[in-house]
């Protein structure tokens, strides 16, 4: 009996915090901390990134040190030479620079044209180092590609920032969206019940003679027509709250629809906004700095065909040494050698890398003018929304006063009613004229959230738009 007690006293207290939970005002940091931890167009983001700082890792590996070893042994004919390497490269980076060494040994007679094979007895070490002086002197594959690589990085960064600030910006829309279909809904609820409230009183004076009976019949016309916009209302709030559902979830990253016993009674009112730095923000903007990315990477491809054009000259430094008693090749084996080489080549035509050069020059001239265009798009934007947001705030007043002499109007036209100086139509009109008002003034206050917002998100402001607070 005690344990049914106590779980179902378990039961209830989890029942009760659901219902509290449920009951809490939902706020717009609550959402914007909830878009911006679990909406996964954020999270895909984040991916991205991760994947975008493997793919410079591999890149970076092509200057790994690369370790090769080879053999061979003569098991059959007149000759008798093994031959056995171990040889480590490693790309240096500048110049086109390759520092090697290797260490080979060998055993037996080699033909005379195999004669380089033989080494001492105790084997030859080598040490050696390449360089490029004109064709992948200052850049080549190994180098572009981490440079490409790098540039990739910075641009999945800069997709995080810019999908955080998009969702954070659709999320918060979305929240005051759902607030203000709240509060149209109540405004038609209202106008509903003070029909339904009066179906008594009226069919009382029908029946004592003190009203036509024409009244029940108005008011019933007006009763359809306000359970019509309570309905249409009501299902704009259901959309409303499922288009907030896709940014408000759970720590699983399930959507929450939110109830409307969660809307607040009271926002805080949207705050003044500061005159924006054009200049700075411009220059923060990551759309923005894409385009710059775009522009690197222009230039990057325009270096790496410039390269293809030029000749290639190499310069090789060597130095061997064999060790331990003269084997079978004799006495020349045995002294320290020191080389120096070159190496060129000039392939003819060059149409390929020519070709190359032309379209990354041209690309390179169009991410400057896509540059200029959208830095001229950004200026347009940021005076657009300071206007918006200047604007709201003026309608809002205006809505607010609108609201207040509509009630005036309407108590007055109360009073008249109830002292039979006034008809049932002029009632009426009286209070949809209210209803109206309340309802302009409530998308009134939605456009001013929204402009907010809007402004927030247009000068990067992530502290207003959420982000601060969800890290």
């Amino acid at each position: 009996m005690k344990g049914i007690v106590a779980a179902l006293l378990v039961l209830a207290l989890a029942v009760s915090r659901a219902y509290a939970q449920a009951e809490a005002p939902l706020y717009p940091e609550d959402v914007a901390i909830s878009a911006a931890r679990h909406y996964p167009a954020v999270l895909a983001a984040i991916a991205e990134r991760r994947g975008a700082a493997g793919e410079l890792l591999s890149a970076r590996g092509a200057f790994d040190v690369v370790v090769t070893a080879e053999g061979r042994a003569r098991t059959a004919g007149y000759y008798s030479g093994d031959f056995g390497q171990v040889k480590v490269e490693r790309p240096l980076g500048g110049f086109g620079a390759k520092a090697y060494a290797s260490y080979r040994l060998s055993d037996g007679t080699f033909p005379i044209y195999e004669d380089e094979a033989y080494t001492n007895k105790s084997g030859e070490a080598k040490i050696g180092v390449l360089f490029s002086l004109l064709r992948d002197r200052t850049i080549d594959d190994r180098r572009a590609g981490i440079a490409e690589a790098r540039l990739g990085l910075q641009q999945a960064e800069l997709e995080v920032r810019l999908t955080r600030l998009a969702v954070q910006r659709e999320a918060l829309l979305a929240y005051h969206r759902w607030v203000a279909r709240g509060r149209e809904l109540s405004v038609y609820e209202d106008l509903l019940e003070l029909a339904e409230e009066r179906i008594e009183g009226l069919e009382e004076e029908v029946r004592r003679g003190a009203r036509a009976a024409i009244f029940l019949t108005e008011n019933a016309q007006n009763l359809t027509r306000r359970r019509e916009l309570a309905a249409t209302a009501r299902r704009d709030l259901a959309l409303a709250a499922n288009d907030l559902a896709l940014y408000l979830r759970t720590e699983e990253g399930r959507m929450l629809t939110p109830d409307r016993s969660q809307i607040p009674k009271r926002l805080p009112e949207v705050a003044p906004a500061a005159t924006p730095d054009v200049a700075a923000i411009t220059g923060e903007r990551p759309e923005l700095a894409l385009l710059n990315l775009a522009a690197e990477r222009a230039s990057l491809a325009l270096a790496l065909a410039e390269n293809e054009l030029r000749p290639r000259l190499d310069t090789v430094f060597e130095v061997a040494q064999d060790f331990g008693p003269v084997a079978e090749g004799g006495l020349s084996r045995d002294e320290g050698e020191i080389i120096a080489g070159l190496r060129f080549e000039l392939p003819l035509g060059r149409r390929g890398a020519r070709g190359r050069v032309a379209a990354a020059d041209a690309q390179r001239d169009r991410t400057n003018q896509e540059l200029r265009l959208a830095r001229d798009r950004i200026l347009a934007e940021l005076t657009e929304v300071v206007l918006d947001l200047e604007t709201s705030g003026e309608l809002l007043e205006l809505a607010m006063q609108e609201v207040r002499q509509a009630e005036t109007m309407r108590a007055a036209e109360q009073r008249r009613f109830a002292a039979g100086a006034s008809d049932f139509f002029l009632l009426n009109l009286r209070e949809e004229a209210l209803a109206d008002a309340r309802v302009r003034l409530a998308r009134a206050k939605l456009a001013r959230s929204a402009s907010r917002v809007t402004y927030d998100a247009a000068v990067l402001d992530e502290e207003a738009l959420g982000l601060t607070a969800a890290q």
